[in-house]
């Protein structure tokens, strides 16, 4: 029996959902961190990433196996089941991964202050432009 994944892998003040560079889409590298310790069902993987719907958990899992980085089993056994793995392609990315959510961590505070900066500006200039026109 295998570890469950923790619902909280990737809560909204992990590092990770917050990590500007995306391998693939934006759930890729998420996926890729789900696969580390083996394969999972599709059911295992949406506990930590509950914040994904099944439909985009789908297609992130599809452009992957397309890409190489995973590999998809189908088992026809009494209770048919399939399973996700990382295939040795995409095992290689998990160093990359690691040292991206390391950056990320490292400047978790300038990212968020970034974003907050940004999304005000842009929030101003957009009632600016209302005020103008209306």
């Amino acid at each position: 029996m295998r570890e469950p994944l923790p619902a909280d892998m990737f809560d909204e003040l992990c590092p990770s959902s917050l990590n500007p560079i995306r391998f693939g889409d934006k759930w890729a590298a998420l996926v890729i961190r789900c696969l580390e310790h083996g394969p999972r069902r599709f059911s295992e993987l949406r506990v930590p990433l509950s914040r994904v719907t099944p439909k985009v958990l789908t297609q992130s899992l599809r452009a992957l196996e397309r890409d190489g980085l995973v590999k998809r089993t189908v088992y026809a056994e009494a209770t048919p089941h399939v399973e996700y793995e990382l295939t040795p392609m995409g095992r290689s990315m998990l160093r990359t991964i690691a040292v991206a959510c390391a950056w990320t961590a490292e400047h978790w505070d300038e990212l968020l202050d970034a974003r907050e900066s940004y999304d005000e500006a842009n929030a101003a200039a957009r009632q600016s432009a209302r005020s103008a026109v209306g």
